[in-house]
């Protein structure tokens, strides 16, 4: 009977998503920002169910787009460089599914879902959106989520460890991570997501967003809630306890407005004196009422020196595991948490034996796909980065060339950090390099209706 509601509700969420594949894209990402809340309060017995629920939205999605599109606009996928790249490190990551190492390819399924599976949304968007306005109204709607998770996120932060509201998704029996010190311990916070590293994914893909809606002229409202937005993630980012979001808002900040600064000074300049106040009230609000927040982070900050040698193994390390693996690889989704319970459910073969564990992505990919995927994937990586440094230089409209910016530096900063295995980082990872195409498009259209 399971088994049978299991089927029926799969058919039943592609079927809608296939009905609608614009609506089922931007369905996702409130699925996103959703899908924990879900799996830790209201239906945590269907955990693992509700994780893949945004998969079969986009299977759907997926479905209708590049199979069943019948006389619907369909961007064309052209033959450059770029596309090409895609294409060839997504065969030899199918390739690597079929690894003997992994014990049976339907190991390999997980990793292929880890690697390729939102590489789709680069070439849906230009589809997805028909002007700069309706793109814009996408982004300030998405983003007002941030206002009742950041909301969420503080009264995590003052509530007690064990309280219900800061439980973790079932299923993976974590200890409660808290931070700060003697006589002053607070929890490490996750709004409305399953685990910490899932929130701050989301709170660094946020910022990259939030800064092109500050750069710009909104009405009035809309700014005021662009502000609060960032008061709330900022915030929330020092409350989760990870250097990561806090070191990476920091540095696109800087060099956003560096970088606009030093093409359009006297405007930027202009923006920023305008801002001044915004920070003065912000920051002393912050000192003043959530002074907590700024010690307990600043405790495990200065307490921690593993920063510098955390960043230089994830660039260096992986390079070192070539010893193990030679020309090969252990398999796409060797290193895949869920690997070893898939194994036992379906009561699959138990592959061979990692050599060694290794925390850093750029270090997993290496072990999963060998040093030739290692290569080609983060040469896409580097190639993606590259074109949308291109695409913001050839840009006309200043909102999209600074989405375009912001896209690029959020990629250059977190270029070592989880994006394959991270589940929330990934879909947004796709989603900026999809501006490659999507923003062009947008500026040749807005283009066109003013001549």
């Amino acid at each position: 009977m399971k088994l049978i509601v299991g089927l029926v509700a799969v058919t039943l969420v592609v079927y809608l998503s296939y009905r609608d594949w614009r609506r089922a894209i931007k369905a996702v990402f409130l699925i996103l920002v959703i899908d924990g809340a879900l799996r830790k309060w209201v239906l945590p017995q269907a955990s693992n169910a509700i994780y893949f629920l945004k998969d079969l939205v986009l299977l759907g999605a997926y479905l209708r787009y590049y199979i069943f599109s019948g006389n619907e606009r369909v961007y064309p996928i052209k033959n450059n460089f770029i596309n090409i790249l895609i294409l060839v490190a997504s065969g030899w990551c199918i390739f690597q599914a079929a690894n003997p190492n992994l014990g049976s390819p339907i190991v390999g399924l997980i990793g292929l879902r880890s690697y390729l599976f939102y590489i789709p949304l680069v070439w849906m968007t230009p589809s997805l959106f028909d002007s700069e306005e309706e793109l814009y109204k996408f982004l300030r709607t998405h983003l007002l989520l941030l206002i009742p998770v950041g909301i969420l996120g503080i009264v995590q932060f003052f509530s007690p460890i064990s309280s219900p509201i800061n439980q973790y998704a079932p299923g993976n029996p974590v200890k409660i991570e808290t931070f700060g010190f003697a006589g002053s311990t607070n929890v490490r916070i996750t709004g409305t997501f399953s685990y910490i590293n899932s929130y701050q994914g989301y709170i660094s893909a946020c910022y990259a967003l939030l800064l092109p809606l500050l750069a710009m002229k909104q009405p009035y409202w809309w700014r005021i809630l662009t502000f609060i937005e960032v008061f709330l993630i900022t915030l929330n980012g020092f409350m989760t306890g990870s250097r990561t979001p806090v070191i990476a808002a920091a540095l696109l900040i800087i060099s956003f407005f560096g970088i606009r600064a030093l093409r359009q000074p006297d405007t930027t300049l202009l923006w920023l004196s305008r801002l001044f106040p915004f920070v003065t009230v912000a920051g002393s609000a912050a000192l003043i009422g959530f002074r907590p927040v700024i010690e307990a982070f600043w405790m495990r900050l200065t307490s921690n020196k593993d920063l510098g040698e955390r960043i230089l193994f994830g660039l260096v390390g992986p390079f070192d595991l070539t010893q193990y693996t030679a020309l090969d690889g252990y398999g796409t989704g060797a290193t895949h948490p869920g690997t070893q319970a898939l194994r036992d459910i379906l009561n699959l073969a138990p592959g061979k034996m990692l050599p060694v564990e290794v925390e850093v992505e750029m270090g997993r990919v290496a072990l999963e796909i060998g040093p030739i995927g290692f290569i080609l994937w983060y040469g896409l990586r580097v190639s993606l980065i590259i074109a949308l440094w291109l695409t913001f230089l050839k840009l006309k409209r200043p909102f999209l060339r600074d989405l375009a910016l912001s896209a690029c530096l959020i990629q250059i900063i977190l270029f070592i950090s989880q994006m394959v295995f991270h589940h929330t980082y990934s879909i947004y990872y796709w989603f900026f390099s999809s501006f490659i195409f999507l923003l062009p498009w947008l500026d040749y259209v807005e283009d066109w209706r003013e001549k």
